[in-house]
């Protein structure tokens, strides 16, 4: 019998392809616009995984990784000397204009570690040492840096060349793979020395306090005593990605637009699956009922509904993830847009798609219910 409902289901082309490619779509509109969504979140906080520490101390005003109020340089040594703080050292972190050699300027986000211990380095270095920081007037540059600030060479910046930031020439020394700032400047690292002669003076420069907990304390306990004893706020890294993902829920309508264009994808297979598979059904009534007449039970046939219901979601689940997949592929390899596709993305997707499907088979178990086998003798 499941034979026969899957040869009624392959056998009305144009409904199977209706339904099939409605799916499709929703699964493809919700898959890729939530890994869209993920992958600009994920942009938000680009600054922790750029720059890894356990503990980030910050002005108690700061709300999220990506505003930065400064503090006194004495700040260090006052978490330094919190009970359960193994090591705390400065970072300054700023968007600082840089000069290229056809004369335009180029926004780029400046960061200066420790000079001593280089915590806060970049993630991934492709070419260079960096040691090489400790040299006078060196920085550091990721990829995006070499793209946009080699405008008007004969060739790409590598190690060795040069350009300006603030009139201060900046000689670069490396290259550095980094994950995309959020409002799409490249990174440029250098030490904290370097980083406040490069940077406009302010009467305070220091952006933030990276610290490691001693052993038999953790991070959190480090991070409640370094705010006990210096009311200054200290976020683990965890609890500043929430808060920075949180404070981006709260402060932007980035939420709410991908928001509707999901539920949306989600109305969407509802309707078209729904009601094509209604159609479907209708049909198919006079079949469905000589089957009935042949003593087919209601049961029997609406676990035959439902298998049609879920051969087209399953095909088109399929159809759209695999869309999804060939999109980030694509996207990846240019960094824009941005794209994360975690494995519950797809689940979440899958089960959507199988409420959709429950949802459109009972439209057509409900007509099983009230038909009468005595129908397939009419007229």
């Amino acid at each position: 019998m499941y034979h026969i409902a899957l040869k009624m289901l392959l056998g009305d082309k144009s409904k199977y392809v209706m339904l099939v490619g409605g799916l499709t779509f929703a699964a493809l509109l919700m898959t890729q616009q939530c890994g869209v969504f993920f992958g600009l979140l994920s942009w938000t906080t680009s600054h922790m995984r750029n720059m890894r520490a356990s503990i980030w101390v910050v002005d108690p005003k700061v709300e999220q990784i990506n505003e930065i109020k400064p503090m006194r340089d004495t700040d260090v040594n006052r978490v330094r000397s919190v009970t359960g703080v193994a090591y705390a050292v400065p970072l300054y972190t700023g968007v600082i204009q840089a000069r290229i050699n056809d004369g335009s300027f180029k926004p780029v986000e400046m960061i200066g570690i420790d000079s001593e211990t280089l915590i806060g380095r970049p993630p991934v270095i492709l070419s260079g040492r960096l040691e090489d920081l400790r040299l006078p007037n060196t920085v550091m540059i990721d990829e995006l840096a070499v793209q946009r600030l080699s405008a008007g060479h004969a060739h790409k910046l590598g190690i060795g060349d040069t350009f300006e930031i603030n009139d201060r020439e900046a000689r670069i020394i490396g290259i550095c793979k980094t994950d995309r700032h959020f409002f799409g400047y490249p990174y440029v690292f250098t030490t904290y020395d370097e980083a406040l002669q490069f940077a406009p003076k302010t009467r305070k420069m220091l952006s933030i306090v990276l610290a490691e907990p001693s052993p038999g304390f953790t991070a959190a306990q480090a991070a409640r005593a370094i705010e006990r004893e210096t009311l200054l706020k200290a976020y683990t890294e965890s609890e500043f990605n929430a808060a920075t993902v949180k404070w981006f829920f709260a402060n932007t309508g980035i939420p709410a637009s991908f928001g509707t264009t999901i539920i949306l994808g989600f109305i969407v297979g509802i309707a078209i699956a729904g009601q094509t598979f209604y159609s479907f059904v209708l049909e198919n009534l006079r079949h469905l009922a000589a089957l009935k007449a042949m003593g087919a039970s209601n049961g029997l046939l609406s676990r035959m509904l439902m298998l049609q219901a879920l051969t087209v979601g399953m095909i088109g689940y399929g159809l759209g993830v695999g869309l999804t997949t060939l999109f980030g592929l694509a996207v990846l390899k240019t960094g824009q847009p941005p794209f994360l596709l975690p494995y519950q993305l797809p689940l979440f997707t899958f089960v959507v798609i199988v409420l959709i499907c429950i949802f459109a088979a009972m439209l057509g178990i409900r007509k099983i219910y009230k038909l009468e086998p005595a129908v397939v003798f009419r007229g």
